[in-house]
Parts: structure tokens; sequence; C-alpha cells
């Protein structure tokens, strides 16, 4: 009797535990059809994607339209002689995409309103460099428009936001004057808060401007990291490197890789590097890149690639220069990171 009271006590546990078990599988089930990525493996990421685009919120009902962007390039065209060349046509530019040549519908070389930050290298090795540094910076600011906005970051064992957005020179130019030079160089982390600094910018046409004797011996970025970000920002960078002639520079790797690191992250954007030996020539560098940055052509174009893949593509401008002009070079963005859904 205790067994069979014990089968008929166990047919509905049994029973229980089945329907349990069966809602619970249903309830994974659903979780999978509805969450597919879930309940399967993702397949990896290829390195040309852009990683930190955030998703997009797509309510019910709502119908989804893509539009693909113009793609605006910053042109800077130079004779043999490094001075800058103006007064070109639309006709004498030709823009490729991923090598496929593009139309252009959008042309400009009007000067337009800049956000701009200054990266300023405050570490010890500039100690005996840092007054000209401070005077160059202070030219920089006086080819300011009155629509145009900085901010300041400086940069040694960390790097800093002295000055936010601001359109007061003033301000900036009274910051600068007060800073002294000490402590190691965090040049890598100063421009990846630069970038940061400049998600806050109101114009479209950014700028970030480095001043610094170059290497990095003390960031948490490494150069990896930053060529990323450089990459994914829609901001030239120019730079301006205070070096010492080849042999009196110190014989550390960062030292050494100083100019090769400024000019590296400089061309991805179309922007350039000034190497610079001796410091007095530091106020007509910076009055130089001013100028430029006021001097350049603005191509645009609807690229023919309609996908919003979030890929890398790779831009290349070409000339068609007038008749009678020596050979020119052209400095602009080595590319773009397409946009995602």
């Amino acid at each position: 009797m205790t067994l069979d009271g014990d089968h008929v006590k166990s047919r509905p546990v049994a029973t229980r535990i089945l329907s349990i078990t069966f809602m619970f599988l249903l309830l994974i089930a659903l979780v999978v059809l509805i969450f597919p990525a879930l309940g399967f493996p993702q397949s990896s990421v290829a390195n040309d994607v852009k990683h930190n685009t955030p998703g997009q919120v797509i309510k019910p009902g709502q119908s989804v339209h893509i539009d693909v962007d113009l793609a605006l390039v910053n042109v800077t065209v130079t004779d043999p002689y490094n001075r800058l060349v103006t007064g070109l046509d639309p006709d004498n530019f030709r823009i490729f995409e991923n090598n496929v040549e593009q139309e252009i519908q959008y042309f400009s070389s009007e000067d337009v309103p800049i956000s701009i930050g200054v990266i300023f290298d405050l570490s010890g090795s500039m100690a005996n460099k840092v007054g000209k540094a401070k005077e160059a910076a202070l030219q920089f600011f006086k080819t300011a428009n009155p629509q145009d906005e900085f901010f300041l970051v400086s940069f040694n064992d960390r790097a800093e936001v002295i000055s936010t957005f601001t359109s007061s020179v003033e301000d900036l130019q009274s910051r600068i004057l007060s800073a002294s030079a000490k402590g190691r160089t965090a040049l890598l982390d100063a421009i990846y808060l630069g970038l940061s600094e400049m998600r806050t910018a109101r114009n479209a046409k950014r700028a970030l401007l480095i001043i610094s004797d170059g290497g990095d011996n003390n960031s948490r970025y490494n150069e990896k990291d930053i060529k990323r970000l450089v990459r994914e920002a829609d901001t030239q960078l120019y730079s301006v490197g205070i070096f010492d002639p080849f042999e009196y520079r110190s014989r550390t790797p960062e030292e050494l890789s100083g100019p090769s690191l400024l000019t590296e992250v400089t061309e991805l954007t179309g922007g350039r590097a000034f190497t610079v030996e001796n410091v007095n020539e530091l106020p007509d560098i910076a009055t130089k890149i001013g100028s430029e940055l006021r001097n350049q052509y603005i191509l645009g174009y609807r690229p023919s690639n309609k996908s919003r893949d979030a890929r890398w593509r790779k831009i290349k401008v070409k000339m068609r220069a007038p008749k009678g002009l020596p050979p020119l070079s052209i400095y602009a963005k080595t590319g773009y990171y397409a946009p995602s859904l």
C-alpha cells in the first residue's frame, strides 16, 4: 500500500515537472524568435567597421527612410613653394571613393566659421621652448573670426581642459600665459580629450592644432586607439612639432618617434604636420596654419554606394590643374566611415 500510495502521489508531481519544463522551453523559444542575436553567436566584426555608432530606436509602426548624407571633404592645394593656391573651380577637382569617381555636387571656397581646439604641450621637455610656443598659440588666436570658437587643452603628466569652448580670445590668452612646463608627456591622452571636447562644437568645420615637441611617455591610450578615433572624428588635425636637430635629440623611443606620430595622425584627416627646429619660426607657422584653414576648398558629393554599413571608405582627390600651373600638392582626408542604420 505504501508503494502504491507513493506511485499515486508521484504522478501529479511528475506532471507538474513536465509542465514547468515545457513552459521554460517555450519561453526560451520565444526569446530566440524575438531576439535572435541572443540565441546565436555573432559573426566577427571587421576592422573597418565603426564601433561607436549609437543604435537607432524604431518605434512600432514607424517607417524607416534611408538617405545617404552628403560627404564633405576639406581640400588644401599648394604649389611647389608650399604656397596656398586659391581661385580654383569645381572642374579642377576630381574625387574618388573606393576608386569610383563621384559627382561633385557642392563646392565652396568661402571662409566659414570654425570650431578649433588647441592642444598645448606643457611637459618638462618644453621648458626651454614654452615661451615661443605660447607666442605661436597667441598668434594663431589672432587669426580668429568673430564666429569662431576655441577651446584649450594642456598636457604634461595628464591632459586637462583649461578652457571649454569660448569666443573670447582674451580669456584664452590669459590662461595660456600663466601656464608653466613640467612633468612627463601624455600627448595621446590630450588628443583623445580634444576629440571628446569637439563633440560639443557648434560649427560644422572643426580642427585641432597640436603644439608639441612630440613623443609620448605617460598616456593611457595607445597610438592604435588614437588613430582609430581620428579616423572616426570629422575633425582636421594640424601640428607644430618643435624638434631639436636629429643628432641632438634624446635617444628615447618616444622622442625619436615624435615627428612620425604627429605626421601620421594629421595626414589621416587632411591636415598637415609642420616641423620647426628654430623656435623663432613658431609664430609665422601658426599664422600660416590659420590662413590655410580659411583658404580651403570644400567638396561635397552624394556617395554612389548607398549602403549604410558603417565601413571605412577611402577618399582620393585628384587635380585637373589649369594650364600653365606647376605641379600642385593636395591635402585631404583619406576616408570616412559610412553611416549606419
